[in-house]
């Protein structure tokens, strides 16, 4: 958007000199006479509009940002609810005209009560049609915009989280719930990756189309026929489609990522859960544990950590009930815990 600061600085340059005219409106002893009073305003204009160019460079870029926050809100606006807002607009004045006509003979009447309830009209006409925006949506003619369904608790899958394969496990463990929903435009990409001429490409698209099909065995996957011919690209496609639905995006795009939230679209990303889940202790790092009992193999001690990890402690059965600084040699992972083994440190 490079024309905004542009058409800022031209605002402001005409600002500067519109207010120049204005001194001589307000101060007639600048105009110098009759014969000056032409050049007087032409110099009092110039000097404005320099003066303008010169402020303009120091504001522009802050306003430019402001002007570009709001451009991008207005262009995200889906067209129902502007026209519902719209609606309610309309509705909300037309009932005030007739309030307050019927009011303007009362003696309590004033004008100050006819903006108090202008504008409670408006809040709750507005409000109650944004709310019933898809009824009020309805108004707007020649719409565009793909149709929805509802959806119980919709997870819209990206393509590489399709690809990736570990949504499997995550399903199979009972850690996500809802409905998974596939859009037709992603199986589309998957298609055009398993037809691919690249071996590589062709390898992702087959395995992402093996991996919907383990999905579907296992839980409700929906395969959504959605699309937007105004929305070029398959981010963009899916961010919109997750606000039409209210729904929560899986991806590990991180750049995609950061763009769905600040659209307010929630985004859950598999590789960021499986850093916050991963061991706190990895082989070669020195613990602190107090071993208190023998471990089932001879030597063994055991110790715990304060989470109740279990610690298998090599040759350390002899420093039982002592606090003892060990190394860790590896981390398994069991359905009933995590389990850490270890050996005492040596001096």
């Amino acid at each position: 958007m490079n024309w905004i600061p542009q058409t800022i600085r031209i605002l402001i340059m005409l600002l500067g000199g519109y207010f120049s005219y204005l001194l001589l409106v307000w101060f007639p002893i600048l105009q110098g006479g009759p014969q000056g009073s032409v050049t007087n305003l032409v110099y009092l204009v110039v000097a404005g509009v320099l003066i303008g160019y010169v402020i303009s460079k120091r504001i522009e870029l802050t306003l430019a940002r402001w002007v570009e926050q709001w451009v991008a809100l207005l262009v995200n606006l889906q067209p129902k609810r502007v026209m519902a807002a719209t609606v309610g607009a309309i509705l909300s004045l037309l009932v005030s005209v007739l309030l307050n006509n019927l009011l303007s003979n009362a003696p309590f009447y004033h004008w100050g009560f006819s903006l108090l309830t202008t504008a409670v009209l408006a809040i709750f006409f507005i409000f109650f049609s944004l709310k019933n925006s898809d009824f009020f949506g309805s108004f707007v003619a020649n719409t565009t915009a793909p149709k929805t369904t509802r959806i119980p608790n919709p997870k819209i899958l990206d393509t590489n989280v399709i690809i990736d394969g570990r949504i499997i496990e995550l399903l199979q463990s009972q850690f996500l719930e809802g409905t998974l929903v596939v859009p037709l435009f992603v199986l589309r990409e998957l298609q055009f990756l398993a037809d691919h001429a690249d071996p590589s490409k062709r390898a992702r698209g087959k395995r992402g189309l093996e991996v919907l099909e383990q999905l579907h065995s296992i839980t409700t996957l929906k395969v959504l026929d959605w699309n937007d011919d105004n929305i070029k690209t398959v981010d963009d496609k899916l961010v919109k489609l997750a606000q039409e639905l209210h729904a929560k995006l899986i991806s590990n795009d991180y750049n995609l990522g950061r763009v769905a939230k600040l659209q307010d679209v929630d985004v859950l990303n598999l590789n960021a859960l499986a850093t916050a889940i991963k061991a706190r202790y990895n082989a070669g790092d020195i613990i602190q544990v107090s071993i208190t009992k023998d471990g089932q193999q001879a030597g063994q001690g055991v110790a715990y950590l304060e989470d109740g990890t279990m610690v298998v402690v090599e040759d350390g059965a002899a420093f039982k009930g002592q606090l003892r600084n060990v190394v860790v040699l590896s981390n398994i992972q069991t359905n009933v815990g995590r389990m850490i083994f270890a050996r005492t440190e040596t001096n």
